[in-house]
C-alpha cells in the first residue's frame, strides 16, 4: 500500500520527525506520482526560479529607485503625483492577469518574445516585467519618503550652505542615505519574488519551483508540495540575513548597535 510505503499511516508527530531527520540528512522523500527524488526535482526547478527572481528583484530595484528619486525631486508637484499614481497603479493589477495582458500584446500579437518556455533568454523578457511591476511600487515609495525625511536634516542645509548644487546633493547625499531602508526591503523582497514568481512560471510555462509547486498541488504530492515550500521559506530567511548584513555594512550606526 502506498500508504504504508510513504509512512501516511504513521501519527502525525512520527511522520513530521521522519521528514525532519530525512531532510537534516538531504533526504527530501520521493515524489509520489514523479516516482524521483524530491531533491533532485528542486535542484533540477531551482536554477529557473533564481534566474528569474533574480532579475525581477534587479530590475524593480532600479526603476523603484529611479522613480522614487524622480518624485522626491520633483515633491508635490504634476510630475511626483503622476509618476507615483502610475506606479500604484501598476502594483493593483494582480501578476497573473498583468502577465497574460503581456503575453497577449508582445507574444501573440507583436510577437516580439517567445509565449512560454525557457529555451531562450528572451524568454525571460516578459516574466520578469511581470513581476518587477508589481514591487516597484513599494521600493519607489520608500525611496520618496527617505529621501524627503533625509532632506529636512540639518546636514542638508549644511551642504546647501557650502554651494552644493542641488542635484550634487540630491545623488550624492540624499540617495545615499535613502537606500538604507530600501536595502531592508530588499531583504525580504527576495522571498517574496521567489513566492510570487509561482503563479507567474506556471503562467509563462517556466520550469521553475512555481510550476513544481502547482502541479504538485494539482496531484496531490504532498513531499513536492513540501520540499518546495521548503526552498521559499529558506529564501525568506536568508533574504532577510543578507538585508541586514548589507545594512550593517552601509550604515556604521548599525554595526555600533550590534556589538554594544
Amino acid at each position: 500500500m502506498l500508504t504504508a510505503k510513504y509512512g501516511l499511516d504513521r501519527p502525525l508527530p512520527e511522520q513530521y520527525w521522519l521528514w525532519i531527520s530525512g531532510m537534516l540528512s538531504g533526504d527530501f522523500g520521493t515524489a509520489i506520482v514523479m516516482r524521483r527524488p524530491v531533491a533532485d526535482l528542486v535542484l533540477q526547478s531551482l536554477p529557473y526560479s533564481l534566474t528569474l527572481g533574480g532579475l525581477a528583484l534587479l530590475f524593480s530595484t532600479m526603476l523603484g529607485i529611479s522613480t522614487g528619486a524622480l518624485a522626491a525631486s520633483f515633491q508635490n508637484s504634476r510630475l511626483d503625483h503622476g509618476v507615483m499614481g502610475l506606479i500604484l497603479l501598476g502594483s493593483t493589477v494582480p501578476t497573473f492577469w498583468l502577465g497574460l495582458l503581456l503575453m497577449l500584446l508582445f507574444a501573440v500579437q507583436l510577437g516580439w518574445f517567445p509565449v512560454s518556455g525557457a529555451k531562450s533568454w528572451s524568454s525571460l523578457v516578459l516574466p520578469v516585467l511581470t513581476i518587477g511591476l508589481g514591487g516597484t511600487a513599494l521600493v519607489a515609495r520608500i525611496t520618496r519618503v527617505a529621501m524627503i525625511e533625509t532632506a529636512r536634516k540639518d546636514f542638508v542645509l549644511l551642504l546647501h550652505a557650502k554651494g552644493l548644487s542641488r542635484r550634487a546633493i540630491q545623488i550624492r547625499h540624499l540617495l545615499r542615505h535613502a537606500l538604507l531602508p530600501v536595502v531592508t526591503i530588499l531583504g525580504l523582497r527576495i522571498g517574496w519574488i521567489l513566492g510570487g514568481a509561482v503563479t507567474v512560471e506556471f503562467v509563462f510555462a517556466r520550469p521553475g519551483l512555481g510550476t513544481l509547486l502547482i502541479r504538485g498541488l494539482a496531484q496531490r504530492d504532498y513531499p513536492v508540495v513540501q520540499g518546495c515550500l521548503l526552498m521559499l521559506a529558506i529564501a525568506v530567511m536568508l533574504g532577510t540575513l543578507l538585508g541586514d548584513i548589507v545594512q550593517a555594512a552601509m550604515d556604521p550606526r548599525v554595526r555600533e548597535e550590534a556589538t554594544a
